[in-house]
């Protein structure tokens, strides 16, 4: 190679091009990546920055898409520095909102995905803005891709691909969420599965596969990170979902979430058949806890739809709306002390 002045100038000029650029490609990714808590598995545990961490959870489906929750980002942190003084740590949101099921704040257009599967830049924009909200709290969220609630509006295999694709880069630099790929369903989960891992491999990623003692097959159950399904609701429940959890995590050596554990209220939707009191779940709660499984409180604070009297008027959550979920919500702040 001949060498002459211009060729030295350009090698010299070389490293300070390159510094630049990646000054610019530092400048271009979210704040967030440099302070985002990062969650992960130990064994059958949770961890948050490579700590043991809680994970005690509650249904905030609606999040993204509750006006009074995204009204300005203090309100926002308010209400969630409410729920975490609770004891809550993890908040379990739906990409998907637009049901026809009469949930309060449900709208066609309530989701994260266009019909081709690029993603709604309001809804993207608020989730980020959640996310970082969430990191400065040390509350990890749980995002469910798609909702068996909404298969009447389902995405096509090709768009449901592509939605998967970009969500989950899209959020490559928020570390303190895991993905659900489904609210009671099981469709294409190790194709989802896969989807996530090319574009994201240390991404955690579960499943909810179905409705009440719906425990998953063994493939699935296999291939996923941690198990969230949906335990026994009806009869003794606090009895039998504790035996369900630990079955599944004697066999599959991996954390086991009770996800939506015995949800009170409402009959509706699968909700428990018998008068159902706060200590049903209590003791439910507890005992997945002594069977070594984790779990996500469910409620109907949203179910029964707008001016329900069961539904807070801004529907969102409130722990102190019901005396009979603030029972609830009382005895997990306690945790510490009875697990």
């Amino acid at each position: 190679m001949k060498i002459t002045v211009r060729s030295i100038f350009q090698m010299l000029l070389l490293p300070v091009h390159i510094l630049f650029v990646g000054m610019l490609l530092m400048q271009s990714l979210p704040a967030i990546s440099q302070h985002s808590p990062v969650v992960g598995i130990k064994g059958t545990d949770f961890t948050l920055n490579q700590k043991p961490f809680d994970f005690i959870g509650i249904s905030f489906f609606n999040a993204l898409y509750n006006p009074a929750f995204n009204s300005n980002e203090g309100a926002q942190l308010n209400f969630l520095k409410r729920l975490g003084s609770t004891g809550i740590t993890v908040i379990r949101i739906w990409s998907e909102w637009n049901n026809d099921l009469g949930f309060v704040d449900v709208c066609d257009s309530c989701t994260l995905y266009l019909p081709d599967g690029r993603l709604r830049p309001q809804y993207l924009s608020r989730l980020k803005t959640l996310l970082a909200a969430t990191a400065s709290l040390a509350i990890v969220v749980e995002l469910v891709l798609f909702s068996s609630e909404s298969r009447n509006k389902i995405l096509t295999d090709k768009a449901a691909d592509k939605a998967v694709e970009e969500i989950t880069i899209a959020l490559k630099p928020y570390r303190n969420v895991t993905f659900q790929i489904w609210n009671e369903y099981d469709y294409r989960t190790p194709e989802y599965y896969t989807i996530i891992k090319q574009n994201d491999p240390s991404r955690i990623v579960s499943n909810s596969p179905g409705g009440g003692s719906t425990l998953g097959n063994d493939n699935e159950n296999t291939i996923l990170d941690y198990l969230s399904p949906h335990t026994t609701r009806q009869g003794k429940h606090w009895q039998k979902a504790a035996e369900e959890i630990k079955g599944l995590i004697v066999k599959f050596k991996k954390p086991v979430v009770d996800d939506e554990p015995a949800r009170n209220g409402t009959r509706k939707f699968g909700g428990p058949a018998d008068t159902s009191s706060p200590f049903d779940h209590i003791l439910h709660i507890y005992n997945v806890w002594k069977a070594g499984g984790h779990v996500i409180y469910h409620h109907d604070m949203f179910q029964t739809g707008k001016g329900s009297k069961a539904v807070p008027p801004a529907g969102l959550p409130d722990p102190n709306f019901s005396e009979y979920h603030k029972v609830v919500f009382d005895f997990l702040k306690l945790q510490k002390r009875y697990k």
